[in-house]
């Protein structure tokens, strides 16, 4: 039997209830297939700040760097309890970034996924819909302004400043552009590059690392586009990409974007993957409005155990299982509270009852 170690970061708000149902998940997976998850709880995000006085404590690391995958909850809280927190301490720039650094998970893969049964989930009219959704957004993730050099400070005019760098070499490039090269050659052979060298230089670095490692991949279509034009695209003829590449703060920008084509962040997760450790997380945050009230919907948390299934242990089948199951869950008409804006035909239930019937359709025809 193999055995895997998997550290959870539960997280804030609502994370707590989507992970709940998401090793519902992992349970069934784990009773039917010769594998054996060791699931270690470690503190991580705000809650682990107010308990432990930071919110990546060294406990949590010291599971983190022992498991071989790190599935992760969202973290970070309103806008009046966040400032009960310092500013460097805070979920984001305390925990998040410094997660990101340590593995160096420097590609991030967003499904931007939505059968033609789920098409009404989408804002988009059905005629720009089409047949639905099926884009992989890949953002950069470790380099660029969000890792940059920070200044804070008074110029000499006692103008209150800030100096923010954008930075990549070209290694940092590369790595995340092959990722992207092998995705898209395993899929229609298609690469949009979206990015803004007629403006910034780093962009301008980034078009010619693209060009250098596209030589590898000759079968492989490259499309370049501003991300200006890509962002309008997206919403006026989504169905034209595939897989999409981006620099960090690009793809932090887009990614939210095609979760307002899906019709929610709710229906979108994530993997975070480097060379030699990955953690999966929905992309979107902690909803602390509607934490405990068991509405909120755990597509993207169960959809982070899929991606962990299938990038992280290899069980491709599985994963596709987990898909599938959640998909029909939708298709037979329900739906919860915060996916279901009012008029709504979908029989509304809560955040336990999507969860359980997630696991009951995994039982009746799921398999190895």
């Amino acid at each position: 039997m193999t055995s895997y170690k998997i550290a959870i970061l539960t997280g804030d708000g609502i994370g707590p209830e989507i992970m709940r149902e998401a090793l519902k998940v992992l349970a069934v997976i784990e009773k039917r297939n010769t594998v054996s998850f060791e699931l270690i709880d470690a503190p991580f995000g705000a809650g682990a700040y107010f308990d432990h006085g930071h919110p990546f404590p060294e406990q949590t690391k010291t599971i983190c760097d022992a498991a071989d995958a790190i599935l992760k909850g969202p973290v970070g809280l309103g806008h009046e309890d966040a400032l009960k927190i310092p500013v460097d301490m805070q979920p984001e720039r305390g925990a998040v970034l410094p997660l990101r650094a340590r593995y160096n998970t420097y590609a991030n893969l967003r499904p931007v996924s939505l059968p033609k049964g789920l098409a009404h989930f989408s804002p988009l009219k059905p005629e720009v819909i089409g047949d639905g959704l099926d884009i992989v957004l890949i953002r950069e993730l470790v380099g660029g302004l969000y890792f940059g050099d920070k200044i804070v400070g008074v110029d000499d005019g006692n103008l209150r400043f800030v100096e923010e760098t954008l930075r990549y070499d070209e290694q940092q490039i590369r790595q995340v552009l092959i990722v992207a090269f092998d995705l898209a050659l395993g899929r229609s052979k298609v690469l949009h590059n979206i990015h803004k060298s007629n403006v910034l230089k780093s962009s301008v670095l980034w078009n010619e690392v693209l060009e250098e490692v596209r030589q590898d991949y000759p079968s492989v279509e490259v499309i370049n586009m501003l991300v200006d034009a890509a962002a309008t695209h997206l919403c006026l003829n989504p169905g034209q990409f595939d897989v999409m590449v981006m620099e960090n703060m690009f793809g932090d920008i887009l990614s939210d974007q095609c979760g307002g084509l899906l019709g929610s962040l709710g229906l979108m997760p994530s993997a975070c993957v480097g060379d030699g450790k990955a953690y999966y997380e929905p992309s979107h945050g902690s909803a602390p409005d509607i934490a405990g009230q068991n509405i909120a919907n755990p597509y993207s948390m169960i959809g982070s155990v899929a991606m962990m299934l299938e990038h992280s242990f290899g069980m491709v089948d599985e994963a596709n299982n987990v898909w599938a199951a959640m998909q029909g869950v939708f298709s037979d008409g329900y739906s919860t509270p915060d996916l279901s804006p009012a008029g709504s035909r979908a029989e509304i239930i809560s955040t336990v009852q999507f969860g359980d019937r997630v696991v009951e359709k995994l039982q009746a025809h799921g398999g190895k």
